[in-house]
């Protein structure tokens, strides 16, 4: 029986977020007791700052997916080997690139944090960033793999390799910290556990898919394509990096270490929520760009859009309601004393994003129909906005100006005029879609009203009482949604999985 990879993908998607969620959960409160609040605010700035230099893909990993899917399509495998033998060569001068760039902001951390770091946190961050720009180098080179195993749709076996690298890191870590390792260490293991990953993707594509690569005369018309392709790619890129990474770096300079760490267990949780979405979207990439090969039609785009967004909805209206209603008790006993304006910052940063993460699905039309010019000009221009306002915001407030600064970007560019490019230009219903969506929110509000009165009239508080209203939070949720939200797709998506699970055992039994 063959297996059904998207499917298959899809679920393992959300098991290893929740895999993900629960190491976190376990594992980051030990790394803030045992580094201290100032070592785990260096760590996380550095991680936050080399990230910057991830962008230098240049939007070439989408491009890979896009076309790799359209030679498989029409079945030109000639094509498809020209174009993975230009990449391997492509990406390696990009890690040398970002090496060198690297380099140049390692030579300029006292520069850059002087004002607000003293000189053992700055020798402790140089130190962490070299390491981060070997691992950043050598992960451009074998990059080229793991967009073709998505390509190909082997989506199983990714998300089995990120199951083993969420386990085996924090598995080596805790011995090593209890051991007295500190940071420095933390992201040697994680180099070494990388690179080892990315040799595994490269073994998989050539001994398994059978991939093979054409180093010869490069096909320029090709590479001009998709150059103008991913532009606007890389611009968005650029624009993400903005609204999630340059908030810890502007801390970092007008407030230092400790700022950084509270506006990082904030962003824990937001980095979590944001995934939850990506989950299904993300696999589903491949298939927007056969249906636009095969001419789909913009009610095509727009029955997949409803439908994807109403499914990422249950699940994020559940997880932003919980959060608001049980959030501020679990970060005051999960991260200890001093963390408290982190459950602000978290609810600032999540309240808005909402709305495009249920419509983000839209993303992958957009790039099947490579029309990201007008998204990204937009985005860019607002990105530049949320620079300018945070700084001033950071000054006076902190992690929640700069939160607010980041929230303003969004609500003007990612919920306001993404909706009307998606309804003005790629012809997406969004008039439908918003009903649709506006319907599933009566539940939602229902059992979220429910809840906070119940706590606020019976004085609920602790961890014990409040897991336990969590659960019936959960449950109360589950009842409404589904007698006056989900449709007879959306049941059958939950049911199906079950009835097929009793049907086995029942055979079994016979």
């Amino acid at each position: 029986m063959k297996i059904n990879q998207v499917k298959v993908g899809a679920i393992l998607s959300y098991f290893v977020l929740g895999l993900n969620m629960i190491i976190g959960l376990i594992y980051t409160p030990f790394l803030i007791r045992i580094l201290g609040q100032s070592e785990y605010g260096l760590y996380s700035l550095v991680a936050s700052i080399i990230s910057y230099l991830t962008v230098l893909d240049l939007g070439f990993g989408n491009a890979i997916i896009i076309y790799t899917a359209r030679y498989r399509a029409k079945n030109q495998k000639k094509e498809e080997q020209k174009l993975y033998g230009m990449f391997v060569v492509i990406y390696t001068i990009l890690g040398i690139i970002a090496a060198f760039g690297g380099i140049a902001l390692y030579l300029n951390i006292g520069n850059l944090f002087s004002n607000s770091m003293n000189i053992q946190e700055i020798e402790i961050a140089k130190k962490m960033m070299l390491v981060l720009i070997f691992n950043l180098a050598m992960t451009f080179p074998f990059s080229i793999f793991g967009n073709i195993i998505v390509a190909y749709e082997k989506f199983i076996f990714s998300k089995i390799i990120k199951i083993i690298q969420i386990l085996i890191v924090p598995a080596i870590m805790i011995p090593l910290l209890f051991a007295g390792q500190r940071s420095i260490t933390m992201v040697m293991v994680t180099t070494v556990i990388n690179i080892l990953c990315l040799i595994a993707n490269a073994i998989v594509c050539i001994k398994l898919i059978k991939i093979k690569f054409d180093f010869g005369k490069w096909n320029w018309t090709l590479l001009a394509e998709i150059a103008a392709y991913s532009f606007f790619i890389f611009l968005n890129q650029v624009i993400d990096k903005v609204n999630w990474s340059v908030d810890q770096f502007i801390l970092g300079t007008v407030k230092g270490a400790i700022a950084v760490a509270v506006y990082s267990v904030a962003g824990q949780f937001n980095t979590i929520y944001l995934s939850f979405s990506t989950a299904i979207s993300n696999v589903l990439l491949p298939k927007v760009t056969k249906m636009e090969t095969e001419n789909a039609t913009a009610e095509d785009f727009t029955e997949i859009f409803i439908k994807t967004g109403r499914i990422q909805y249950i699940i994020m209206a559940l997880i932003l309601t919980g959060f608001i209603l049980f959030g501020k008790t679990f970060i005051n006993f999960w991260a200890g004393e001093g963390y408290e304006t982190a459950y602000y910052i978290a609810c600032i940063m999540m309240i808005p994003v909402t709305i495009p993460l249920i419509q983000n699905i839209g993303l992958s039309i957009l790039q099947a129909k490579n029309k990201y010019k007008y998204r990204t000009i937009i985005f860019f221009a607002i990105a530049i906005l949320n620079i300018v306002i945070s700084i001033p915001l950071a000054k006076m407030y902190g992690g929640i100006g700069s939160a607010i600064g980041t929230s303003i970007s969004l609500v003007l560019g990612q919920i306001i005029i993404l909706n009307i490019y998606y309804h003005k230009s790629i012809k997406i219903d969004m008039i439908k879609f918003w009903k649709s969506i506006l319907k599933m929110t009566i539940p939602v509000v229902m059992s979220f009203l429910l809840a906070f009165a119940t706590i606020e009239l019976l004085k609920i508080s602790g961890l014990v009482p409040l897991a336990i209203m969590a659960g019936a939070y959960i449950i109360i949720y589950s009842a409404l949604m589904w007698t006056m939200g989900m449709n007879r797709y959306e049941k059958d998506l939950f049911l199906n999985p079950i009835i097929k699970i009793l049907n086995k055992i029942n055979m079994k039994q016979k």
